[in-house]
């Protein structure tokens, strides 16, 4: 089961609806450099998003009620699996990267 993050729990009323959800998703996808081929938004039990090699990116429901930073690392970490597809450092490096590289925008 998944553990969500404690104190970043947003309201229902604060949730973000799925379309701009969405399009932020193929914002960031369009900043890193891949082609998010098929996106979904559906419930899931143990992790917040998942890709597939072949551009599938799918993301919990409950993302939606997240606090927006939280959001917004899970947001930026699935499209940049399509590109790295591992957690090593290049990735760690790149994540931070495009983290900071937000805040700026």
């Amino acid at each position: 089961m998944k553990v969500m993050p404690p104190g970043d729990w947003q309201p229902l009323e604060h949730a973000v609806p799925k379309d701009l959800f969405k399009s932020e998703v193929q914002t960031w996808a369009r900043r890193i450099g891949v082609e998010v081929k098929e996106l979904h938004v559906r419930p899931m039990r143990r992790k917040w998003g998942s890709c597939s090699t072949s551009g599938r990116v799918t993301f919990d429901n409950d993302l939606l009620r997240q606090h927006a930073d939280f959001r917004k690392r899970v947001i930026i970490e699935e499209p940049l699996h399509l590109r790295i597809p591992n957690h090593g450092r290049l990735f760690k490096t790149l994540l931070t990267a495009y983290l900071h590289k937000g805040e700026s925008m």
